[in-house]
C-alpha cells in the first residue's frame, strides 16, 4: 500500500464539496438477522447504482434460501429508475451469504472484489477441502480490483483501498465524499473489527484503518454492519472520518499501533465464530454461487469437524 491511491482519493472528495451534483445519493437496507447493511449508491445526475455488500437470506436450520433482503434493493432500484453498473464486495464474508449472483439477474452490474480473494480462496480451499475443480484464481467474479484501481459510476469518480487486516483480500470504495469500508470500522461507539480469521492480522487492521482515517474528515463512512453498542437503542451504519478519529473506543487519536494489537488480539481471542461462517465463506468465495451440485442435483455446505 502508497500513499498514492489515498491522495487521489482526498482529491476526488475535495473535489465533490464544490459540486453538488458529483455527491452521490446512498440508499441502505439493514438486514437485521445478520447486521449487515447493504448499500445501493448512485449518480444522480445519470442513475448509474452500484450495489454494495448484499445479502441473501439463508435458513441455517434447514439450510433453505430465499431473497426477501435483496427483492427490497431489486424494488428500489426499480422505482428509482437506476441502472445496476457494480455489484460489489468489500470482502468474502464471513457472516452471510452474498446474492450478487441473483441480483445480478434482475438488475445487471459486473460482480467485483479485491484481488486478494485468490489468498482467501486458497487459504478456505484447502480447509474446506474444496478440491481441484474450485479454481482459487479469482475467476468466479467479473473483476478484481487492486489498490488505487480507478473506476466510474456514471459521472463519479470512485477509487478502490485496499484495507487488509479483517481479511486479506478487504477493499474500501471511495465514491466521490462516501467511503464504503466493509469490516474495518463499526460505529464509534461499538469500535472495530476482529482480526483472528484465517489471514487476518490486527497489526495489519490497524494501519488499514489509519489509511482511511487521513481522509478528509467530513468524509461519509457507510459500515458493513452494526450491533447496537450498550446504551444505544437504534441501528446506525453511517458516520465520518472526524467522528471516529475523535470517539472510536478502539481507534480514536493517540491509540498507539501497540495498544490496538494487545486489545484486539485479547478480545478476539474470547469471540465464537460467526453463526454463519460455513455456508458464507463457502459461498462467497464462489463469488456467492453455491458449491457445485452433486450427482443427485444437490449442492451441500461442508463441516470441517475440529478444524477452525
Amino acid at each position: 500500500m502508497t500513499d498514492a491511491p489515498l491522495a487521489a482519493a482526498t482529491a476526488q472528495i475535495l473535489k465533490t464539496e464544490h459540486s453538488a451534483g458529483q455527491r452521490p445519493v446512498v440508499k441502505t437496507f439493514f438486514d437485521e438477522a445478520t447486521f449487515t447493511a447493504s448499500h445501493v449508491v448512485h449518480d444522480p445526475n445519470t442513475k448509474a447504482a452500484a450495489i454494495i455488500d448484499s445479502v441473501l437470506d439463508y435458513e441455517a436450520s434447514s439450510g433453505r434460501t430465499s431473497y426477501a433482503s435483496a427483492e427490497e434493493i431489486v424494488a428500489y432500484v426499480k422505482s428509482e429508475g437506476l441502472k445496476a453498473e457494480w455489484q460489489l464486495e468489500t470482502h468474502a464474508h464471513a457472516d452471510h451469504l452474498s446474492a450478487a449472483p441473483w441480483l445480478q439477474e434482475q438488475v445487471g452490474g459486473k460482480l467485483g472484489i479485491g484481488g486478494d480473494i485468490v489468498r482467501v480462496q486458497t487459504v478456505f480451499g484447502k480447509i474446506f477441502n474444496a478440491g481441484t475443480e474450485f479454481a482459487r484464481d479469482g475467476s468466479q467474479f467479473d473483476h478484481l480490483f487492486h489498490d488505487g484501481d480507478h473506476f466510474k459510476i456514471g459521472t463519479l469518480d470512485a477509487v478502490a483501498l485496499h484495507v487488509p487486516g479483517h481479511t486479506p483480500a478487504d477493499m474500501a470504495f471511495i465514491i466521490g465524499d462516501a467511503a464504503f469500508i466493509g469490516d474495518t470500522l463499526f460505529m464509534p461507539d461499538y469500535g472495530t473489527a476482529r482480526a483472528d480469521f484465517p489471514g487476518g492480522d490486527a497489526r495489519m487492521l490497524y494501519r488499514s484503518i489509519h489509511r482511511l482515517l487521513k481522509l478528509p474528515e467530513q468524509t461519509r463512512l457507510f459500515l458493513c454492519h452494526d450491533y447496537k453498542a450498550p446504551g444505544r437503542d437504534v441501528f446506525a451504519w453511517e458516520t465520518t472520518v472526524g467522528a471516529e478519529r475523535a470517539h472510536n473506543i478502539h481507534v480514536h487519536d493517540g491509540v498507539s499501533e501497540e495498544e490496538f494489537v494487545q486489545m484486539r488480539t485479547t478480545r478476539d481471542a474470547k469471540l465464537s465464530l460467526p453463526n454463519l461462517i460455513m455456508p458464507s465463506v463457502q459461498v462467497n468465495i464462489r463469488g456467492g454461487h453455491m458449491p457445485e451440485a452433486e450427482d443427485n442435483g444437490v449442492s451441500y455446505i461442508k463441516i470441517p469437524i475440529n478444524k477452525m
